[in-house]
C-alpha cells in the first residue's frame, strides 16, 4: 500500500512529483480553498488567473494539471475541484474531500510521490483527506506482463495540514490505513479472475490474510463437513461445479474480553455471499451478463476486508463472520429447476431459478449466524438486478423487517462515505414465494426482486434477533472509475461495517 506521513510543513516547499491542491465554484466563480495560498504566493499570485485560461471550473472531482516553471520544488501542480465552498465558518464536507483527494491520487498512477494541500483546518478534514487519498492510490497490476503496461499506484503521499501533529489526527490516520487496507483486499479479491479464486482460493487466502491478527480465529469446512451438517443451499450450489464448496467462519475478540469472560460485549455477525463466479447454473446467464460474474463473491470479500480492519483496529466488540462460497456452474451434477433443498436448520427450498443462487448459500450462513445468538446479524451480497434498477449502479439497498436495525447501517453508511437507501419488505410480498411442495421456492415474479430476496432471507433469521440485509449488486463493482474508486473491484460496504461495529461498540464505553 501507498506509504504515507503528515506534515505541517509547507507544501510549496515539498520536494515531490506532484502538489496537489484544491479550488471551489460557486457564485463568484472559481475560487482557491483552504491550504492553497502558499502555492498561489509561490506563483506570484497567479495560479487562479492560469486556472480560468485553461478552463478550471472548479466542479468537484476536476483535475487540472499545470507547470510552475520552477516555482516551487514540485514537478508539476495538481488541482482538484471541490465543488462550491461551504459557508464560512463551516468545515468541508468529509464525503468531499475524500473524493477530493482520492481523485487526484488515482489521477497519478506510476508517479512516485505526491503532496496534498487541501483543506485540513480541522482535525476531521485531515483524516477524511488521509482516508480519500489513500483509497485512490490503488493498481491491480497481477496480469500486466507487456513492459511499462504496469503502472503503480503513487508511491508515497505526504498529506500536508496544521492538524498534523494532532493526537487525533495520529490515531484517526492509522484507523484510515487498517480500513483502507481491507478495502483494497476486498478490491484485489473481486478484480481476481474465477479461474484463479476458486472457493478453496477464498478460504486460503482467508486463512493466511488473517494469521496472526490478534484475537481472530479462522475455521473452514470443506464439502464434506458441509454436506455432513446440513448446508442444503451451499452444497447445492457448489454441487455442479468441479471446485467444491467452502464455508469459512471468523471469529474475532479484543484483549480485554479475552482476559474477562464475564464482560458483556456487543456481539456483530456478518454474512457474506460469496459465489466465485455465477454462471446462472442450468438458468444459464447471457454472454455479457457472464462477463463480470467473478465479482459475484463481493460481499464475502467486503466481510473478510471489514474482519481484518476491525482487528486491526481493535475495536471493542465480538464479530463472528462467515463467508458463504460456491461456484454455481451448469453441469450434470448441477441443481435442476424445481429441485427442493433442505437448507441448514431443516427448512426446504423449491428452486425455481437456478441464477437466483446468492440466497440460497445466505440463508444457509444467516440460519448458522444465528445460533451465535448476535445482537446483529448483516448480510451482504451482489444478490439482485432488481435492486440496480431501483438504485442505480452507486447506491446499495437495505432492508429488514426492523426499521431500527435497518436504520443503524444506513446511519454507519452514511457516516463513512458509502450510498446506500432503505427499502421496504412488504408482509403481503411474501405470498410470492409460496411453494406447492416446499416451505418456499427462491424467487418470487418479477416485480419487487429485490424485496422477495429480502423476505426469503428474513426466513432464516432467528427468533427475535435482529437481522440486516445489504444488497450491493450496483455498487460492488464498476467499468468506469470515479472518486477515489478505480475500476472494477470498489471494495463497497466494508467502511460501512466497520463504522457500525464502532458504533455497536461504542455503546459499552
Amino acid at each position: 500500500m501507498t506509504q504515507l506521513s503528515l506534515s505541517t510543513s509547507a507544501a510549496a516547499k515539498a520536494k515531490t512529483d506532484a502538489l496537489v491542491v484544491g479550488v471551489t465554484s460557486g457564485a463568484n466563480g472559481l475560487s482557491l480553498a483552504a491550504g492553497a495560498a502558499e502555492v498561489d504566493a509561490a506563483l506570484g499570485g497567479q495560479l487562479l488567473s492560469i486556472l480560468r485560461t485553461v478552463g478550471a471550473t472548479g466542479k468537484p472531482g476536476e483535475l487540472t494539471k499545470i507547470g510552475d516553471a520552477g516555482a516551487t520544488r514540485a514537478t508539476v501542480i495538481v488541482t482538484v475541484g471541490l465543488g462550491p465552498a461551504p459557508l464560512a465558518g463551516e468545515p468541508y464536507a468529509a464525503e468531499r474531500l475524500r473524493t477530493a483527494a482520492g481523485a487526484a491520487t488515482r489521477s497519478l498512477i506510476g508517479t512516485e510521490s505526491a503532496s496534498l494541500a487541501l483543506p485540513g483546518d480541522t482535525a476531521e478534514e485531515t483524516i477524511a483527506v488521509v482516508e480519500g487519498a489513500l483509497l485512490g492510490a490503488y493498481a491491480f497490476n497481477r496480469y500486466r506482463t507487456r513492459e511499462g503496461a504496469a503502472k503503480e499506484p503513487v508511491g508515497t503521499v505526504t498529506v500536508h495540514s496544521p492538524k498534523a501533529r494532532d493526537k487525533y489526527v495520529r490515531a484517526g490516520t492509522e484507523r484510515a490505513e487498517a480500513l483502507v487496507a481491507g478495502v483494497l483486499l476486498a478490491r484485489d479479491l473481486v478484480n481476481t479472475p474465477a479461474s484463479d479464486l476458486h472457493p478453496a482460493d477464498f478460504a486460503d487466502i482467508s486463512l493466511t490474510t488473517l494469521k496472526g491478527v490478534s484475537g481472530v480465529t479462522v475455521e473452514v469446512l470443506d464439502e464434506a463437513a458441509l454436506a455432513r451438517d446440513g448446508y442444503g443451499g451451499i452444497v447445492g450450489v457448489g454441487q455442479g461445479s468441479v471446485h467444491p464448496p467452502r464455508l469459512v467462519r471468523i471469529s474475532y475478540s479484543p484483549a480485554r474480553a479475552r482476559r474477562d469472560a464475564k464482560r458483556a460485549l456487543p456481539h456483530l455477525a456478518l454474512v457474506g455471499k460469496g459465489i466465485t463466479f455465477d454462471s446462472g447454473g442450468l438458468s444459464i446467464k447471457t454472454a455479457d451478463g457472464m462477463t463480470t460474474m467473478k465479482c459475484d463473491m463481493s460481499g464475502a470479500a467486503a466481510v473478510l476486508g471489514a474482519v481484518l480492519a476491525v482487528a486491526r483496529t481493535r475495536v471493542d466488540l465480538r464479530l463472528t463472520a462467515y463467508a458463504c462460497l460456491a461456484e454455481n456452474m451448469p453441469s450434470g451434477t448441477a441443481i435442476r429447476p424445481s429441485d427442493v433443498l433442505t437448507m441448514y436448520g431443516g427448512r426446504t427450498v423449491e428452486v425455481l431459478n437456478t441464477d437466483a443462487e446468492g440466497r440460497l448459500v445466505l440463508g444457509d450462513g444467516i440460519a448458522r449466524a444465528s445460533e451465535d445468538k448476535p445482537d446483529l446479524i448483516v448480510d451482504v451480497a451482489t444478490l439482485t438486478g432488481a435492486c440496480m434498477i431501483a438504485l442505480g449502479e452507486r447506491t446499495a439497498g437495505v432492508m429488514s423487517t426492523r426499521d431500527s436495525a435497518r436504520d443503524l447501517v444506513v446511519a454507519a453508511a452514511g457516516r463513512a462515505g458509502e450510498q446506500v437507501w432503505p427499502l421496504p419488505l412488504p408482509e403481503e410480498m411474501r405470498s410470492k414465494l409460496e411453494s406447492g411442495i416446499a416451505d418456499t421456492t427462491n424467487v418470487g415474479n418479477r416485480y419487487g426482486g429485490a424485496l422477495t430476496a429480502g423476505l426469503f432471507l428474513s426466513d432464516f433469521v432467528g427468533p427475535d434477533l435482529e437481522w440486516v440485509h445489504m444488497d450491493i449488486a450496483g455498487p460492488a463493482f464498476t467499468d468506469k472509475p470515479f472518486g477515489y474508486t478505480s475500476r472494477g473491484g470498489t471494495g463497497f460496504a466494508v467502511r460501512t461495517l466497520v463504522a457500525l461495529a464502532e458504533d455497536l461498540a461504542s455503546r459499552t464505553t
